[in-house]
């Protein structure tokens, strides 16, 4: 794999990763989850604040029911004291009261109903999301476990991308393979038939065997000129019988020299 496509790979590998992550419907599920407990969260808030409401009414309602009985008893004590004018400003305060009462009363049972509906509401809601984390769990399960199905699958497939990948690299290091042994054999077998020349030898194989001739040549010339002086001392010696000693002697050079002449043929062959 060269630069350019590992580096095409590992962009896309990247690219692929993001969009998975950014449509991944288990995120997308629990996103929604928490949306609606965020809104749960925001009901109870307004509950709770409209309850404060209502009870600041009812302790203010309860205090001015303790202002009427007060007013009334201060009236009927101003009247036990002959104090009429005193009775009367008391029974002012008292119906002041009463006034304030009929209003707060009202505003009490408006409280009580929206509280009352807004606790039904949060009891569905309550309902509706347990319901919905049951489903979201099941959907996330059943999501990943065909996720891991549809890795294992292109796993043993090769549909994958990087199974793709791996795939063609294994072609070409099996192609490049074949490749090198074809050649090594071919290679072998000029060797055997002598059709390939080594390569550490000095000229081609046609000045090898004129090197070859030329060698037995000056071998042969040799023998001829031995032959011709040997033959030449024993007719000078005029047929008297050599000695014993002497004979062996000269038979011996012959045969040393002889040796020294085929070992430096079979050397020459040897090296052609």
């Amino acid at each position: 794999m060269g630069l350019l496509s590992r580096l095409s790979y590992t962009i896309r590998s990247q690219l692929n990763a993001l969009l998975n992550r950014a449509s991944d419907p288990s995120a997308e599920l629990d996103y929604s989850y928490e949306q609606m407990r965020d809104e749960l969260q925001d009901v109870k808030k307004g509950i709770a604040d409209l309850t404060t409401q209502k009870k600041r009414l009812e302790k203010h309602r309860n205090r001015l029911q303790s202002n009427v009985e007060k007013h009334n008893e201060q009236a009927r004590e101003a009247m036990r004291q002959d104090r009429e004018d005193l009775a009367r400003r008391a029974l002012e305060k008292k119906q002041a009261n009463l006034q304030q009462l009929e209003g707060l009363d009202e505003q009490i049972d408006q409280l009580q109903s929206t509280q009352d509906g807004l606790v039904k509401k949060k009891d569905n809601l309550e309902n509706q999301i347990e319901q919905f984390r049951t489903r979201k769990e099941t959907m996330k399960a059943r999501y990943e476990a065909a996720e891991a199905s549809t890795r294992v699958s292109e796993a043993l497939t090769g549909a994958g991308d990087e199974m793709e990948d791996v795939s063609r690299s294994i072609e070409r290091a099996t192609e490049r393979t074949e490749e090198m042994e074809a050649r090594a054999e071919a290679l072998e077998e000029l060797e055997e038939t002598g059709a390939l020349d080594n390569v550490l030898a000095e000229g081609d194989s046609i000045d090898r065997e004129l090197d070859r001739m030329s060698s037995e040549r000056e071998v042969d010339a040799e023998l001829e000129t031995l032959r011709a002086e040997m033959g030449k001392a024993s007719e000078e010696e005029g047929g008297a019988e050599p000695a014993e000693a002497s004979v062996e002697i000269d038979d011996e050079a012959v045969e040393q020299e002889l040796a020294e002449l085929e070992a430096e043929e079979s050397k020459s062959e040897s090296d052609s």
